[in-house]
């Protein structure tokens, strides 16, 4: 059956916007410029209180994709829970992410999952679900070999990991390694910002901290900063245009991405593509697939001062900034979307 028409299925946190959302838009994109007739739809998504997930989760189940307007529809794509959960005889699913709260994140201070009888149980019939709705798909690929390795743990299902390059892969470019280290994302607990400001009080003083992105945490990390007097040593950029994070990127001594176990981290291939070298850290998941300590970045343990250890080897040093940032560059130049759009749609 040849493939013409495609529907790509997006969970849609309201006023929220990260990898997952990029990565839906860059998948639209791509299969668009390869000729295929391309639809996004999305259904708005809230996890919490824990008891609307479920809920949520069967909204995605009314839905039969099939066809639309008389039209056949001839192949679904879903990305992260529950758009899974669709109904469609073609469908394919290019897993971001599940309900992480329920599965890798129990048990650490990222989840609400508690071990109380209604959690415990929410928890299996969650996991039950999803093999069974992953189950439908005519295959099963991820974002990254560590979404695929959660899969296998927790549902028993094995998929295939296809790496994809970040929406700025084509625009970013290298320049002299500057006297201030980058940390970019959504300011959220899991992201571990907090990592960075922890590390500037063991830092050369002579070295700043810029963080591009927003979130929850804005307030409290700024609060944070002041607490340990770093004064102007840290700057709080907000959101910014592509522009201005291609520049910051460009002259940045090195890109610090430590979250705590990453699907698969836009982040770390822009700083790689940017010839930046990448502070990871031992749990960062995703981040584990690329960085090689010593190689193209340097895999600290998850503290302020083990971060500032890299950090002052990096400022101490910069022809070893230059050689990780060009070792970076050239492990993220070879991903590209070449025969991610040929795997999914032959499936």
């Amino acid at each position: 059956m040849s493939v013409g028409t495609v529907v790509v299925c997006e969970a849609q946190v309201p006023f929220v916007t990260g990898g997952a959302e990029s990565h839906v838009r860059a998948l639209v994109q791509q299969l668009s410029n390869r000729g295929y007739e391309t639809e996004l739809v999305r259904i708005p998504f809230k996890e919490y209180p824990k008891d609307e997930i479920l809920a949520h989760a069967a909204a995605w189940r009314l839905i039969d994709l099939s066809e639309s307007n008389g039209r056949p529809i001839d192949l679904v794509i879903a990305t992260k829970f529950p758009t899974y959960f669709v109904r469609h005889p073609r469908k394919v699913v290019w897993l971001i992410h599940q309900c992480r709260a329920a599965y890798e994140l129990c048990g650490t201070e990222f989840s609400d999952f508690d071990h109380t009888g209604p959690d415990v149980g929410l928890r299996e019939n969650l996991i039950d679900i999803d093999r069974r709705m992953l189950g439908e798909c005519r295959r099963l690929f991820t974002n990254a070999r560590n979404t695929a390795n959660r899969l296998k743990k927790f549902n028993g299902l094995e998929a295939t990991p296809l790496y994809h390059p970040p929406p700025l892969a084509d625009r970013l470019r290298s320049g002299s390694y500057g006297g201030y280290v980058l940390v970019v994302g959504r300011l959220e607990p899991i992201k571990r910002i907090d990592l960075a400001l922890d590390a500037m009080p063991h830092v050369d003083p002579k070295t700043k901290l810029i963080v591009v992105g927003d979130g929850s945490q804005r307030a409290f990390l700024e609060r944070r900063a002041d607490e340990l007097n770093l004064g102007n040593r840290v700057v709080f950029v907000g959101q910014v245009g592509d522009e201005q994070l291609i520049e910051l990127y460009a002259g940045a001594l090195a890109v610090l991405y430590a979250p705590y176990d990453e699907d698969y981290g836009y982040i770390t291939l822009e700083a790689f593509l940017a010839h930046r070298p990448v502070l990871t850290a031992t749990d960062s998941g995703g981040t584990l697939e690329f960085v090689e300590s010593d190689v193209n970045g340097i895999i600290c343990e998850p503290n302020g001062e083990s971060v500032a250890d890299a950090i002052n080897r990096l400022s101490g040093d910069r022809r070893l900034a230059a050689a990780l940032g060009e070792a970076g560059f050239e492990r993220a130049r070879k991903i590209s979307w070449d025969g991610v759009v040929d795997t999914l749609t032959s499936a």
